[in-house]
């Protein structure tokens, strides 16, 4: 089982949106499991407090209840979840330009979504 980290915006995704090839997932690309960084759910209850994005981040509390979680903590999802990939080469789940680029820079894999779907690049 392959561990990906995942980032605030890619849980709100899959979270709120259908993606039509989750159920298949240990098929198309192996076994994973997404794990949420601390960081990420310090975020997710920020944006709980934004009336217009209440619910979207209810839902994804909800769904990401019975995660794995690991101790990444600090101000800034994005820059914890890079210098985390500096160290271990992880697979990160994002769906972040700049964020992709840079983890590819270090060594790392994303998960990312297009057309509704899950897929990996390298």
């Amino acid at each position: 089982m392959v561990d990906v980290i995942c980032d605030t915006n890619f849980l709100i995704h899959i979270a709120t949106k259908r993606i039509k090839n989750i159920d298949n997932l240990d098929v198309e690309i192996g076994s994973i499991s997404f794990v949420v960084p601390e960081v990420v759910k310090t975020e997710l209850l920020k944006l709980y407090t934004i009336p217009e994005k209440k619910q979207d981040i209810e839902k994804t509390l909800n769904y990401i209840k019975n995660f794995k979680s690991i101790q990444l903590s600090g101000n800034f999802a994005d820059k914890e979840l890079l210098e985390y990939v500096k160290s271990k080469k992880s697979i990160v789940g994002t769906m972040d330009k700049e964020l992709k680029k840079q983890i590819k820079q270090n060594g790392g894999s994303i998960l990312s979504l297009s057309n509704d779907k899950i897929v990996l690049e390298s």
